[in-house]
């Protein structure tokens, strides 16, 4: 066995056992007591506006947000628990690195999402004891992306053919090559994504998803998760606006800054009708991207302009919808 696997692997991280350990309630008692005990004392000094609260029908949706920082759901999540309303939260793989946030995030209804990003880093990192370099990611990314095979002169010889747990997935390289143990392990983490949703919306959870998929100021393009995840459920989507947050969380310390945070809620989205596939799909595969992404980017794009209508002018998308959020393996880890 290469040296560094046993080692890292032992680290927390987002694989296929901890959605067992993620917990989802209607009413989150993690939830409650973080708001009555913490929040509503911190946020005497925030100036919090919530507007068009009487938007939200009557039956579960999901929020779109703009991600302007660290911690912009929390004053929203807040704002609603006044309100006796809450949601479970789409969060990144990397909030699982540390046990400590990785315990926070299982117990406070969040529910993790794998990127094809993360699992390649992670197992990278596994295998290797430390990140893949750029040209090492790009690599490895381009001939997932595309179901070829790994050049192996552009990446270390371990990672393509050291047999070993793949975050939960067991990879043989005599019997699988390298780029389909990854697109099981995906179709395996999403399955249980997918999982936890329907149980959230089932419970009358309303969900809460960030299209951008990272932090930025400015509204920049959204992903097609979002989209997948509505026709899915037969959700509406509820886009929200959220303008000043980055201004009172200023960096990765979760108190305040004196200041004012607005969300504006729009109102609920569902008519898809010129969109929406004709066909059943089975969400986040590689099937259903392929053939549909044309509609799930449509729909989504819809949702952003949307957004960009009910965000501040600092926070309104550039003309290039540019992100100014994280670059390379920093997004992932």
């Amino acid at each position: 066995m290469h040296g560094p696997t046993s080692v890292v692997a032992s680290r927390p991280m987002l694989d296929l056992a901890l959605y067992d350990r993620v917990h989802i309630s209607a009413r989150p008692p993690a939830q409650w007591l973080i708001a009555e005990c913490f929040l509503r004392f911190d946020y005497r000094k925030v100036d919090l506006v919530l507007e068009g609260i009487e938007n939200l029908p009557n039956r579960p949706v999901i929020f779109a947000m703009n991600h302007t920082d660290n911690y912009n759901y929390w004053p929203f999540q807040y704002s609603l628990h006044k309100h006796g309303t809450y949601m479970a939260t789409w969060v990144k793989g990397k909030n699982y690195e540390s046990p400590a946030v990785s315990t926070f995030m299982r117990w406070t209804n969040n529910i993790p999402i794998a990127s094809r990003g993360y699992v390649i880093t992670r197992d990278f990192l596994n295998v290797m004891g430390r990140r893949p370099n750029p040209d090492e990611y790009r690599a490895l990314r381009d001939a997932t992306d595309t179901l070829r095979e790994v050049d192996p002169a552009d990446v270390p010889q371990a990672v393509l053919t050291e047999s070993r747990d793949m975050l939960g997935y067991r990879f043989e390289p005599e019997t699988e090559r390298y780029v389909d143990a990854i697109d099981s392990v995906m179709n395996k983490l999403m399955g249980r994504f997918v999982e936890l949703n329907e149980r959230a919306h089932a419970l009358g959870s309303h969900l809460l998803v960030f299209p951008e998929g990272t932090r930025s100021v400015h509204l920049s393009r959204g992903h097609i998760g979002l989209a997948q995840m509505a026709l899915h459920l037969n959700a509406p989507i509820v886009p929200v606006g959220c303008s000043g947050s980055d201004l009172v969380y200023t960096s990765r310390s979760v108190i305040t800054k004196p200041g004012r945070i607005v969300y504006r809620i729009g109102e609920p989205m569902s008519d898809w009708s010129d969109l929406a596939p004709r066909e059943p799909f089975v969400p986040f595969t590689r099937e259903a991207e392929a053939k549909h992404r044309e509609a799930f980017q449509g729909i989504v794009d819809r949702v952003m302009d949307r957004i960009n209508d009910l965000v501040d002018e600092r926070h309104k998308a550039k003309a290039d919808r540019a992100s100014d959020g994280s670059r390379g393996t920093d997004r992932f880890m």
